[in-house]
């Protein structure tokens, strides 16, 4: 009875809070251990974390700009295909579905699960099995729920994001006014540099910039976007400002409060922080954060789902995937095409060695995305952009990307190789399927025994989950 197309329906508020509800998830509750660690001091550690601040709006800004030169949405495969050609942009798409995104999602919902379980196995740590079978519980509630209605997902997001910050406030507030009373004795010899290990600070910058991860998401839902031209601009500058003040004010709290071995020691940073800073709370914070984890996972899965959605109706995917629920307007194939790889990553996976798996692979396309941007400038000078960003930026951020993915090859040898072959594994796939470089006869006599297959197959799989192409372009 009407056209099926995805609706505008992310206003300005709904972009903020999918930017803040991505960013503040599980990462600064997880990944001070890991800046920490690999930076060698409480005053490295705090540079880094204002490093990566600083990083993520440079990149925030390119990806502003692109937003608004760009219609499409698909975050950085669309950029990446529209600015670079379509071989990197399958390279990305292959190594974003087989290895980052599932990883990525695998470790926010690890720690949605050891979060939620905390305070009832506390003072011990949660049994292994019982935090994976929570965490998938958690991911596909939120899988079910990007299925059902973007409204619906759009308004949790909305409220997670409320909580998101309450919990970062019940975490600052504690630490500031321990710090007022004069207690800065964890502060002292901040810059030890003894403990300074240079070949594993791009680990510490890995660690920190998967906190700050998410300031790209506006991108990846543009077309759904109410007035993207101001609202992309104004969502990613005022949710990334807001998160490094966050971020830079939980970590001195945590320095406040728990000493550098504590830190260390820790499974749940938050959780020994509340330990420490006041036992009544003990059961409220970890479900606060478990909670923003949640928030986490249903940004993630709300803004992928549109790049295979995407790259489905440019014809780098199979065309199931760029289909429509005729009476729910969400792309219920590309929604659920996720949760086979990611229930086999939590059931196997570990936390810090998934997060250096994916994390080579997701800068080394960022950074192709931003140099994208340098290239599409040069190549349309008349093009007029409503935001445009200082070419010192997208050159300084590429560099760093790529500078930082070719030093992580020295800090993490093993999980980086993996991650790179999973990035190469895609060109064959690449040359015989997408570009077609077989033989004419050949592809012929596989076309006619594959094809009919594939169309009974996507047919009788579009009867079932009752969807259709998009009837009216959105870009």
């Amino acid at each position: 009875e009407e056209a099926i197309f995805l609706r505008k329906k992310i206003t300005l508020l709904r972009a903020f809070s999918l930017l803040i509800g991505s960013m503040v998830g599980s990462g600064i509750f997880i990944s001070p251990k890991g800046v920490l660690k690999n930076s060698g001091s409480v005053g490295f550690s705090l540079v880094v974390w204002f490093a990566c601040g600083i990083l993520s709006m440079f990149g925030a800004l390119c990806y502003a700009e692109l937003g608004t030169r760009i219609t499409k949405s698909g975050g950085h495969y669309i950029y990446i295909l529209e600015t670079l050609g379509p071989l990197p942009s399958f390279l990305f798409l292959w190594a974003e579905f087989f290895a980052i995104r599932p990883a990525n999602s695998a470790v926010v919902s690890l720690a949605f699960g050891r979060y939620m379980l905390e305070p009832f196995f506390a003072p011990c740590a949660a049994p292994v099995p019982a935090v994976k079978l929570m965490s998938l519980l958690g991911y596909y509630v939120v899988l079910t729920l990007n299925s059902w209605s973007v409204t619906w997902s759009a308004r949790l997001q909305m409220a997670l994001s409320i909580i998101k910050l309450l919990a970062l406030a019940l975490i600052v507030v504690p630490g500031m006014m321990l710090l007022a009373q004069g207690h800065t004795e964890n502060f002292q010899d901040a810059f030890d540099r003894q403990s300074l290990v240079l070949d594993k600070l791009p680990l510490a910058f890995y660690a920190g910039m998967f906190a700050y991860s998410g300031w790209f998401q506006a991108s990846f839902v543009r077309e759904e976007l109410v007035r993207p031209e101001r609202n992309i601009p104004l969502a990613v500058i005022v949710s990334v400002i807001t998160v490094i003040v966050g971020y830079m004010l939980t970590n001195v709290s945590y320095y406040t409060v728990l000493g550098t071995q504590d830190v260390l020691a820790s499974p749940a940073v938050a959780v020994s922080f509340v330990q420490r800073a006041f036992k009544g709370l003990i059961s409220v914070v970890p479900v606060l954060v478990a909670l923003s984890c949640f928030g986490t996972m249903n940004g993630g899965i709300l803004t992928f789902s549109r790049t295979l959605f995407v790259a489905s109706r440019e014809g780098q995917w199979p065309p199931l995937f760029s289909m429509i629920h005729i009476r729910r307007h969400t792309p219920l194939p590309a929604v659920m095409l996720m949760f086979p790889l990611v229930t086999a990553m939590v059931c196997i996976g570990d936390i810090y060695h998934l997060m250096n798996f994916f994390s080579f692979s997701r800068w080394l396309f960022i950074g192709l995305a931003t140099l994208g941007l340098i290239v599409h400038r040069h190549r349309h000078p008349e093009l007029h952009s409503p935001f445009k960003v200082p070419l010192f930026i997208p050159v300084s951020f590429t560099i760093i990307c790529l500078f930082t993915v070719a030093m992580s090859f020295y800090s993490d040898p093993v999980n980086i190789s993996i991650g790179c072959t999973m990035v190469l594994s895609g060109f064959p796939v690449y040359y015989l399927i997408i570009h077609r470089k077989m033989s004419n006869f050949l592809w012929t006599k596989l076309s006619s025994l594959f094809f009919p297959l594939s169309d009974y197959l996507t047919h009788k799989l579009q009867l079932l989950l009752e969807v259709v192409e998009q009837e009216i372009k959105t870009y």
